[in-house]
This record gives structure tokens, C-alpha cells and sequence, in this order.
């Protein structure tokens, strides 16, 4: 059974046990070093750490092996392996980070040792128990995702103008539900976080996001997944 957005549960959660507040371990699929591909912080130095387990089915994902490959690791030990790399920057991703209990506390222990953390969520999920420190690079989830409908909009309350909703396009429907999307929440002025148009890759030409958006003066930003313009669809990179 799927919980009901609209009551507070998020889409596709019965995949998983409830999550607990306080786990001293994680379920994590990979850690490595890379740089961002995608979102405010593209380009820079990152350590990556993919969490294991997501609540959705996107048609599109390109990560569907951390759907449940993965092992259990102490939260120290996690805490080691991260500094071990020696990059001020951590990338929380998934799967869905949000769908593991003991992510806010994961959140909270890299701030604690002056990293910079940024948050990956497919907008399903409240983002209270995240601190405000933390970036948070949230989807919503357009039609052509086989997913709609999942995105909570009070998660737009949590969000300050460093944060970002990402956008990923399968074609034309998606951008215009997209566009009404951004017009519809008045976003794109001074206090809105910051909007990010991508297209599947393989599926959208990006030639064609890029020529609609400026046609329609929308107020986002197009993007491309850098790390697959560098080293292909690969995983690990």
C-alpha cells in the first residue's frame, strides 16, 4: 500500500520499515570521491555517499541498483571513511537519503566537523528533521516520471533561496507541467530557492529544454548531468 501525500506519508514508504529517529548505523550502497555532477554545487570535489533504499519507481533512475544493494555501517565508521578522503565536501544520495532514519543524524555529525553537506531528496519527504545547514537539492517529480503526484508541497516551506528544486524532463509535456509548476507556486523571485530544468538523459535533447526556456523567459536554470558528459553513464564516477 501507498501512503497518501495529502496525509502526511510519503508515496511508495510501505517498500521500507518505518524509519527510526536515532539509528547509530546506515544502510550504504557506495562511498566515493567525485565531483558533483548536478545542482548549486556542479563541478566541485565531492564525497559521495549513496544510501541504500528509495520509495520511488522513476522510469527514468539511474540508480535503481541502491535500491537494496547495500551494507550496514556505524555511523562512526561512515564518519571515518568520509574524512578519510580529505575533501571539504559530502553529497548525500541515494536511493532516497530520506527513507533511512538515521539520515538528520548523519547530516548532523558531518556539520559538526565543519564539512559542507548537501542533501539529494525526490521530494516525497519532510525535510524538518534536516538542519538548516544542510543544501537540500529536491526533485518534483514531473508526469513523465511515472511518479506525479509524489511531491509534498509543505517541503517548499523548509527551503531558503541556497537551496534548489530540480526538475528532470522526459519531453515537452513534462517542461510545460513543469512551467506551471514554477508559476502556479510563484517561484523564481528573490526568496524562492533556486530552479533547475534537466532532461533524461537519452531521452530529452537538451538543444530543446534550452530553446523553450528561453522562449518562454522561465526563471530556472538548464542543466546537464556533468558527470555523464564526462565519463558516460557509468556508476561509481
Amino acid at each position: 500500500m501507498y501512503s497518501d501525500p495529502s496525509a502526511g506519508g510519503p508515496v511508495g514508504a510501505a517498500r521500507y520499515p518505518e524509519p527510526r529517529a536515532g539509528e547509530t548505523t546506515l544502510l550504504v550502497n557506495e562511498v566515493y570521491a567525485s565531483i558533483q555532477g548536478e545542482g548549486p554545487e556542479t563541478g566541485y570535489p565531492t564525497v559521495l555517499v549513496r544510501l541504500t533504499g528509495c520509495n520511488l519507481r522513476c522510469n527514468y533512475c539511474d540508480s535503481a541498483f541502491a535500491f537494496y544493494q547495500g551494507n550496514r555501517i556505524g555511523l562512526d565508521a561512515l564518519l571515518e571513511k568520509v574524512a578519510s578522503y580529505r575533501i571539504p565536501r559530502v553529497l548525500l544520495t541515494g536511493g532516497e537519503p530520506m527513507a533511512q532514519g538515521g539520515t538528520p543524524d548523519l547530516c548532523r555529525a558531518l556539520l559538526d566537523r565543519s564539512l559542507s553537506v548537501s542533501l539529494e531528496t525526490n521530494g516525497s519527504y519532510a525535510l524538518e528533521a534536516i538542519p538548516a545547514a544542510v543544501l537540500k537539492v529536491v526533485d518534483v517529480k514531473a508526469p513523465g516520471s511515472g511518479e506525479g503526484g509524489s511531491f509534498q508541497p509543505a517541503v517548499l516551506r523548509r527551503l531558503r533561496r541556497r537551496d534548489a528544486l530540480k526538475f528532470v524532463l522526459s519531453g515537452r509535456e513534462d517542461y510545460l507541467w513543469s512551467a506551471a509548476f514554477i508559476r502556479n507556486h510563484r517561484l523564481g523571485g528573490p526568496r524562492s530557492p533556486q530552479l533547475y530544468l534537466s532532461p533524461v538523459w537519452g531521452r530529452l535533447d537538451p538543444a530543446d529544454l534550452a530553446a523553450w526556456t528561453v522562449e518562454d523567459r522561465l526563471p530556472a536554470r538548464v542543466q546537464v548531468q556533468l558527470h555523464k558528459v564526462i565519463w558516460g553513464d557509468r556508476r561509481g564516477v
